[in-house]
């Protein structure tokens, strides 16, 4: 398994690729993705003890490509939703304090990935009943649409921010 990215000590921003993800419990830093098109970024945030995190998975289902979850679990939601939350209980988050929001999921045709695939919504629907099933209640979404975006969530109050192009708004 790929390991996870960690905040540095010091405040700063890590950015999180596809297929990733990263945890931190450091004041002042913050974790963004770029570019979500179907992909969606699961962020989490415990209030408590101020633990914040961010997945940006590709795919809704490991089992299309099994060697790929187990060499970038971050790549699918049903590998990388489990592993981000793991990760975050080493730095004491408790699944029931924990906010989740989720961003992305749209459906970007293009010539060589047609919208009828519903790619995006496949990727929402995963990521509702994985959380639902474990217990984890989702707190907002920016979900939908045919847009890209950016997420950016901050290690001091857990806000995240979601920006289209000009347009950018927080995810209360």
């Amino acid at each position: 398994m790929a390991a996870p990215l960690l905040m540095p000590r010091t405040a700063g921003k890590l950015i999180v690729g596809i297929g990733e993800f990263a945890v931190t419990d450091q004041p002042g830093g913050s974790i963004v993705t770029h570019a979500l098109g179907s992909c969606i970024a699961a962020c989490i945030w415990d209030p408590t003890v101020r633990v914040a995190g961010l997945l940006h998975f590709l795919l809704a289902d490991s089992k299309i490509n099994p060697e790929r979850a187990r060499q970038q679990v971050g790549t699918f939601a049903d590998t990388g939703i489990p592993a981000l939350f793991q990760e975050a209980y080493k730095l004491g988050l408790d699944k029931k304090r924990a906010e989740v929001r989720l961003v992305g999921g749209a459906e970007i045709a293009t010539a060589a990935s047609p919208s009828n695939l519903q790619v995006g919504k496949r990727n929402i629907l995963a990521a509702r009943n994985l959380l639902w099933k474990n217990g984890v209640m989702i707190r907002a979404e920016a979900t939908g649409g045919n847009v890209p975006r950016t997420v950016r969530i901050s290690a001091d109050d857990g806000r995240v921010e979601v920006s289209t192009g000009r347009d950018a708004h927080l995810l209360v």
